[in-house]
């Protein structure tokens, strides 16, 4: 862990989206050394599935040594945002620093994105950034630390970050742009840098998008706020910088990171917008869709790892299973011995098969035949799959999520 310096004594820190998760985290880093706190985010009543409020972080901001302001402010609302701007100048004095973190995401496909999501992710991400910047930019320039910093990834222009959740990267990447644009812009007035974890951070968010023990394959979100005390420190000729949270922290001399780990020891999971895996780009998706084409086969008995581990499977349901998980899966696979599969566990006591479900799926699963042995014997977390595009979803995200959760069950039989 880095140690605090005292650096922020006194500074007056602007932070979105700060009543929980990385925000908070970033906020009760500066209040240790005596920052000023502005808290602008949404929460002002308990959520009932996420913890933490305006007040509550308040509370922690003020026990851990700094002063805190909540402000309840949603980023999409210009009115909102000024006012709590005007509130902290009043208050504090000015803005030496703003921190970016308010984001919304939705990882679904083109198709399958409603227009209210889209609105969201642009409004909160890109448009909610723009002005948040618009509105401290004034009193940042007054500053002798005047730095913004935003959440968001490096501008990676990889096809695979764009084909599963188009809307939700164009939306993060829109955040990016700002720093692009505004470092350029207020060179030797304000640093404007980009934060972004090398690995996934546990969150509430986090435990929403990946499912019930997720959390073994993330780090703490402690690794962000140090990262991010680090960048507050340098100097405002330190800007346009797109900053992964371990390489700074290594700068820094930082070498044990198993202390931001949730489960030492543990395989972690990239986070997206990072070439982890560089060769899926690879493969081309016309290849197999024109051997779809090309035949056809009848449904007809197959051997092999995949037919093996739908027998197992098979032989793992049972109608507490179906009652359960109430859903339809279709599995197209690529390779030796796949095809199109599924797996019903809305019909009485469940079934398996080759060939498609006689009822429409609910989701729609498309891999190679060895990422889903893999998958299914808990040699390959789905989620990791996913993130680094080995496995395309199409259709109910959360359905895709109970599955997760039955291999694991079904694992130890694999």
């Amino acid at each position: 862990m880095l140690p605090n310096t005292g650096k922020l004594a006194g500074c007056t820190v602007f932070i979105t989206g700060a009543s929980r998760g990385i925000g908070k985290a970033i906020a009760l880093k500066a209040a240790k050394d005596g920052a000023n706190i502005v808290i602008a985010a949404k929460t002002a009543q308990a959520h009932p599935k996420l913890a933490g409020t305006i007040y509550s972080a308040a509370e922690e901001i003020k026990a851990a040594g700094g002063k805190a302001l909540p402000c309840v402010v949603d980023v999409r609302d210009e009115q909102q945002i000024s006012s709590a701007v005007e509130k902290a100048v009043e208050k504090f004095g000015g803005i030496d620093i703003l921190v970016n973190n308010a984001s919304a995401i939705s990882l679904t496909n083109t198709l399958e994105t409603p227009t209210k999501k889209v609105d969201l992710m642009m409004n909160v991400n890109t448009r909610g950034t723009y002005l948040t910047s618009k509105a401290c930019i004034p009193y940042l320039k007054k500053s002798k630390i005047a730095h913004i910093l935003n959440l968001s990834p490096p501008l990676n222009l990889n096809p695979l970050w764009f084909k599963q959740h188009c809307a939700y990267t164009i939306a993060k990447y829109g955040m990016s742009l700002c720093v692009l644009g505004m470092a350029e812009e207020f060179k030797g007035e304000i640093a404007v840098n980009a934060l972004w974890p090398k690995t996934a951070i546990h969150t509430a968010a986090m435990d929403m998008l990946g499912g019930s023990g997720i959390e073994s394959q993330c780090r703490k979100v402690d690794i962000i706020a140090d990262a991010a005390y680090c960048i507050f420190k340098k100097p405002k000729s330190f800007t346009g910088n797109f900053i992964i949270d371990e390489n700074i922290l290594k700068e820094e001399g930082i070498k044990n990171f198993d202390v931001y780990a949730i489960t030492p020891g543990h395989p972690l999971l990239p986070d997206f917008f990072l070439d982890e895996q560089p060769v899926i780009v690879t493969k081309k998706p016309e290849t197999h869709e024109l051997k779809e084409e090309e035949a056809q086969p009848s449904p007809k008995p197959r051997s092999g790892a995949v037919e093996g581990t739908f027998r197992i499977v098979k032989d793992s349901l049972s109608d507490d299973v179906v009652k359960a998980t109430q859903a339809i899966y279709q599995f197209e696979l690529s390779g030796e011995d796949g095809g199109t599969w599924f797996l019903d566990l809305k019909s009485k006591g469940g079934n398996v098969g080759y060939g498609e479900p006689s009822d429409r799926a609910d989701v729609v699963m498309s891999m190679s035949t060895d990422d889903f042995v893999k998958m299914f014997s808990g040699k390959l977390k789905p989620t990791i799959a996913f993130m680094s595009g080995r496995l395309k979803i199409k259709g109910n995200m959360a359905l895709a999520i109970k599955l997760e959760k039955l291999m694991n069950q079904m694992n130890a039989r694999l």
